[in-house]
């Protein structure tokens, strides 16, 4: 007993690493040999442990990685479904004025509440578990978005598109100068907004006074260093052109001519001294407007007069500046004829067609288009303008002129249309959808009295369930053409594609 062997020793020595666990430290030890306090149980000496010694804490051990993550996920899922909730009672908090102390608002780890109304003036941050007399009401939650109601003014508005037309829908037409480019000549800001308020309507008149326009931009450009003439001028015109397509979209025969000038631009030899080739554009715009415009202009209403007899009455559509001509130049060479003027809204122009040859003289009878079928029973030819000419044969002109043509040919009366090549394309039209024009609604009208204090004058387009559609042209098929008179002669309507290419390639 009193001996001590080597083996005796290696056997209480694992006896008592076998009680403690690895990687206890002193305190560990102690607390496995001796008996917490109050209990009355001890260790044997044999080494066996009492039952009552409580075993490790797990909370001391460190969690593993895929613990942690589990742990954030869920919290993160806690503070998704609290938040959630809280945005369903908020709303109903804000509109009854007050917030209960539990629907408090938590960003980070406490509520944010008002400043506080005693003398200090720190802005005290209270936690949610705190208790206090002066208890300070929180502030309240502003709703979300999509919880926000929306008065009717506010709420989106009906499209006020045709979908049929919808390719023809673009930028609305500008009225103002306000965001023009610093390029754009004044005198092509004051032309635009001509064009767009119909003070310059006809296509002959847009095609003319473009031109002249074209020329003061000519005679004030200079080109800038490090490039020619012939580069840079283009490049300037089209600055001009994208200001008067923003204000009106350009005629078919305006087209033509922009092209036909960007063409003799390009030929100018670089070598040209500036102020020369400037002086050359000058006089070939010149000589187109009097060559494709003012001279065939007296050649087709020279022979269109030839057509009118003593006692004939003419019907015409609107107003069409060389139908104008023509019956002037017939009245001037002393023929006794009468002529009926068919109009229609929003533009009226007829009127102006109206006043113009009854202050000549003749005998002039003005009628709207729903009185069109008892008018033309008295006519004997129909003289129409034309704004193009397709290469299909059809009329491209104002809308109105297509029901015109139709009454005629069903009343057995010759539709003579007056066109210059100018006005030719190599477009195909079927029908008035494909290739049109839509002006601003507002044209159409406005209420004369509203019919109650909601309903005020021009809120009739904002009206539910209604489309607005102001076209400006229609396609007239070409059966119902009898004749096309242009400064090369008279033509059936399938003869306009040869007269094009003569007129484009000569």
């Amino acid at each position: 007993m009193g001996s001590e062997t080597p083996n005796g020793s290696v056997a209480a020595s694992a006896e008592a690493s076998s009680e403690v666990p690895q990687g206890a430290g002193p305190e560990k030890k102690q607390r496995r040999t001796t008996a917490p306090e109050g209990n009355t149980s001890s260790a044997t000496g044999n080494g066996s442990k009492d039952s009552s010694v409580k075993p490790p804490d797990p909370g001391n051990e460190k969690p593993s990685g895929a613990e942690l993550k589990k742990r954030a996920k869920a919290e993160k899922a806690a503070k998704r479904a609290q938040a959630k909730q809280e945005q369903q009672i908020a709303p109903q908090n804000v509109s009854k004025g007050t917030t209960p102390e539990t629907d408090k608002i938590q960003y980070g780890k406490g509520p944010v509440t008002q400043p506080s109304q005693s003398s200090s003036s720190k802005v005290q941050h209270k936690r949610a578990g705190s208790s206090s007399a002066n208890a300070q009401k929180p502030l309240q939650l502003r709703p979300s978005h999509q919880q926000i109601p929306t008065s009717p003014l506010e709420s989106k508005k009906e499209v006020k598109k045709v979908a049929l037309f919808s390719h023809l829908y673009g930028h609305p037409r500008r009225t103002t100068i306000l965001g023009a480019g610093k390029d754009v000549h004044p005198s092509v800001l004051a032309l635009g907004l001509q064009m767009s308020n119909y003070v310059i309507c006809g296509s002959n008149a847009r095609c003319v006074s473009t031109l002249l326009v074209f020329k003061r931009v000519i005679s004030a450009y200079s080109t800038p260093t490090g490039t020619s003439l012939p580069r840079h001028l283009t490049i300037h015109l089209s600055a001009q052109i994208d200001y008067l397509v923003s204000c009106r979209p350009l005629a078919i025969s305006l087209g033509n001519a922009i092209r036909w000038l960007k063409l003799v631009i390009s030929h100018i030899d670089p070598d040209t001294p500036e102020s020369k080739a400037k002086s050359e554009l000058c006089s070939a715009i010149d000589n187109f407007i009097r060559e494709r415009l003012t001279v065939a202009g007296q050649a087709i209403a020279a022979s269109a007069s030839s057509k009118i007899q003593d006692g004939d009455v003419i019907l015409t559509f609107a107003k069409s500046s060389i139908v104008e001509r023509t019956l002037v130049e017939a009245y001037r060479q002393g023929k006794k004829f009468r002529v009926i003027i068919i109009d229609s809204a929003p533009l009226f122009e007829g009127q102006n067609l109206a006043r113009a040859l009854a202050n000549l003289g003749l005998q002039v009878q003005y009628a709207p288009t729903h009185t069109l079928s008892h008018v033309v029973q008295d006519a004997t030819r129909v003289f129409l303008g034309a704004h193009a000419m397709m290469s299909n044969g059809r009329l491209y002109s104002r809308i109105g002129t297509a029901m015109v043509a139709m009454m005629a040919k069903h009343s057995d009366i010759p539709v003579i249309v007056l066109c210059e090549s100018i006005k030719f394309t190599d477009k195909a039209a079927l029908d008035s959808i494909a290739i049109n024009e839509i002006a601003p609604a507002e044209e159409l009208g406005t209420l004369s009295a509203p019919a109650t204090k909601e309903e005020r004058p021009g809120q009739w387009r904002d009206a539910p369930n209604f489309q607005p559609l102001n076209l400006m042209y229609d396609v007239t098929p070409e059966e119902y053409i009898h004749m096309v008179i242009t400064e090369y002669g008279s033509l059936p309507p399938s003869s306009v594609p040869v007269v094009h290419r003569l007129s484009t390639y000569t």
